[in-house]
């Protein structure tokens, strides 16, 4: 497995080496093909020079043509070559004359075409241009021009050293800046890499010091984040841990008490052991309904539901009174309900159930005598709202934020005398918000509580199915 250090900088280099190579031999070739279409512009025009000047005489003759080349100054070229119309030598610098000639070129320009070749070696330039002779429209012979220039190859040569050295010089200089950034970015990303391992153990407080403002950075800021949700989570489990046991533990105390009590006890009345009895049978429904409401919230929390399906709200309400009508008439306090036909949402009926019941039993437990709780169900186009108000002892502006919260009481010692977990409101939002709507808490006036939970209202597609 390669790392990531050896990934990069072999990247680099391979990046490195393919610009290198573009630039060692773009400028090289750029350079000779200007060179080249230069030497044919040149060498073509000159060509056309000599021809027209010698169709202009009468007869082609080697002392003609010694004259008209000296006037025109072709001594900068390595060989001139005149031909008459059958391919005889009448003029060659290279000494020639009076031979046929063996130049492909000035055969090819005997048939009436312009040929012009250039080539470059590794010291010179070797171009060459070969052109018909014509007067009267009649051709009479051939004109051959060759150059070889060494001082242009040497100019571009030396340029090809000068931009092969500084490739060099560049090349390392970025390699050697390449894996510096390599290994401060590694750096960088193994520091992360050690403070989720920091995390991973169990270290849910660490934090990780972020520097710079890109990517890397924002990861971190992401991780920083995860961790502190990681130990927010972490802190709530140990206290719902600790809740939890404590509830449990407390009837469970109180069973074994009372079960001391009998079985230590011989003399003990047949009133009293009935007594004892009835307090293990209230302790153990207790018991049950703790354990229940944390079923209820394990299977919120793992979001094992039945699907959702278009459930009547204002039937749920009805079904969820009847068995809280004894309640209310035990404590005194009436139940007063407003309820619209139609209110219809997309929900499990259980859960609804749980978070009507919860709802309602609270605000009957914790109201005063010869109070009462007001039930209202209303809809509109986009939303269902339900409203429990009560007429109770309330719930203070501070401790509004954490009613939500499990095992939280706002009057511990009341909550446990009325039989209260704490988990009822902990079930109720997150019902509600596992299908979708909200719950918001406030004071009613004069006194009292006021829940409002929203459902969206499904669409006529969702009650469809």
């Amino acid at each position: 497995m390669h790392s990531i250090r050896s990934q990069f900088i072999s990247f680099i280099t391979a990046l490195l080496l393919v610009l290198l190579l573009l630039l060692n031999t773009y400028p090289l070739i750029s350079s000779r093909d200007a060179v080249f279409e230069e030497k044919r512009s040149s060498m073509t025009g000159q060509a056309a020079t000599v021809s027209s000047t010698l169709s202009s005489l009468e007869r082609l003759s080697p002392e003609n043509i010694a004259e008209v080349l000296r006037y025109l100054d072709v001594s900068a070229y390595s060989r001139v070559v005149v031909t008459d119309l059958g391919g005889k030598v009448l003029y060659d610098t290279a000494g020639a004359a009076g031979e046929p000639t063996e130049l492909e070129d000035l055969l090819t320009s005997l048939e009436g075409k312009t040929v012009f070749r250039s080539s470059f070696s590794e010291d010179a330039f070797n171009s060459s241009v070969a052109m018909p002779l014509s007067a009267n429209g009649a051709l009479t012979g051939a004109v051959y021009l060759s150059e070889h220039d060494a001082e242009r190859a040497e100019i571009i040569l030396g340029f090809q050293h000068r931009i092969r050295a500084a490739s060099l010089g560049i090349g390392a200089l970025a390699l050697v800046l390449a894996f510096l950034f390599v290994f401060f970015l590694l750096q960088r990303i193994q520091a992360l890499v050690r403070s989720m391992h920091v995390v991973a153990d169990g270290d849910y407080s660490y934090r990780h010091k972020n520097r710079g403002r890109d990517e890397i950075t924002e990861l971190g800021e992401e991780f920083n984040q995860l961790t502190e949700r990681l130990q927010t989570t972490e802190e709530q489990r140990r206290r719902f841990v600790s809740d939890a046991s404590h509830e449990l533990k407390t009837p469970l105390a109180s069973i074994r008490l009372l079960a001391d009590s009998i079985v230590h006890n011989d003399n003990i009345d047949a009133g009293t052991m009935r007594e004892f009895v009835t307090d293990i049978g209230n302790e153990a429904m207790r018991l049950q309904r703790t354990t229940e409401k944390l079923l209820d919230l394990s299977r919120l929390d793992d979001k094992v539901s039945a699907p959702a399906e278009p459930v009547d709200l204002k039937k749920v309400v009805l079904d969820s009174l009847t068995p809280l009508r004894p309640l209310a008439q035990e404590k005194g306090v009436a139940l007063e309900t407003e309820l619209e036909d139609g209110c219809v949402v997309l929900a499990t009926e259980d859960d609804l159930f749980h978070v009507v019941f919860n709802l309602v039993e609270n605000a009957v437990k914790y109201n005063v005598p010869q109070g009462s709780v007001g039930i209202r169900l209303q809809g509109d186009e986009r939303n269902v709202s339900l409203t429990v108000s009560d007429t109770g002892i309330g719930i203070p502006e501070e401790d509004r934020q954490n009613i939500f919260s499990r095992f939280y009481r706002v009057d511990k010692a009341r909550s446990r005398e009325a039989g209260g977990s704490g988990l009822g409101l902990s079930i109720v939002h997150d019902a509600v918000l596992a299908h979708g709507g909200s719950i918001t808490v406030g004071q009613n006036h004069p006194q009292g509580s006021v829940f409002c939970v929203t459902f969206p209202r499904p669409t006529t597609e969702e009650t469809a199915t």
